[in-house]
């Protein structure tokens, strides 16, 4: 194996490791959001930290790759794929983050979980995030559908529910601060669901040397 394929070969599972990092995020954001207990915060943010480590070592190692090396069309690709995805795995790290910060902030919020089916959502939101790690393993483009027919469902469902709670916040001020802090909860688990959408676009892109949104996908 050359240096050049080794370096390439570590920028491939540092990608993995980081988006196993910020699955686990999500998977504490959501446990946080659906259960009782609360996420341990000092163990959150050790992932955290690990995260933000990972990012800069794959931008390091890009760099490097451009400094010393000619990369051909489909390596290139793939370098400019993993900047970008390691970008979005950051941001679903930091979206996690707040989601359990802002959890925190919502009393009753089982009433109004289960009222409005939030859970259902955030079970989505766990699943578009780990197919969107499946996509980068398996470059399959079945997945990467599936991801993008995830995010828009997610999106349909995070606005109808939006709309439902400011309903029930103008029916009940007692609401108005835990319904607000929900929202603010929901659009973070959206957010999430789109950043994996665009990692989605990256792979494909890494793939099929084609630049693709997501709602143009099924034009192709």
């Amino acid at each position: 194996m050359t240096h050049f394929e080794i370096e390439l070969d570590k920028l491939k599972n540092v990608i993995q490791k980081i988006g196993a990092l910020a699955e686990n995020q999500v998977s504490e954001a959501v446990k946080t959001l659906l259960l009782e207990s609360v996420a341990e915060g000092k163990e959150v943010k050790k992932i955290e930290s690990k995260i933000d480590k990972l990012d800069v070592k794959i931008d390091e190692i890009c760099q490097r790759i451009f400094a010393l090396q000619q990369p051909v069309a489909s390596d290139l690709r793939f370098i400019m794929a993993s900047m970008q995805i390691s970008n979005e795995i950051e941001r679903i790290g930091d979206l996690a983050i707040s989601i359990i910060k802002k959890t925190k902030n919502i009393k009753e919020k089982h009433d109004l979980i289960s009222k409005f089916e939030i859970g259902e959502i955030a079970r989505e939101v766990e699943i578009v995030v780990l197919k969107t790690n499946e996509s980068f393993l398996t470059r399959d483009s079945e997945i990467i559908s599936t991801i993008f027919s995830l995010n828009n469902a997610i999106k349909r469902k995070v606005d109808d529910v939006i709309l439902a709670i400011i309903g029930e916040m103008k029916a009940n001020s007692k609401v108005v601060v835990s319904g607000t802090n929900l929202v603010l909860v929901l659009k973070h688990l959206e957010r999430i669901s789109e950043h994996c959408s665009n990692i989605a676009e990256s792979v494909y892109f890494m793939v099929n040397a084609k630049i693709i949104k997501h709602e143009k996908f099924e034009d192709l």
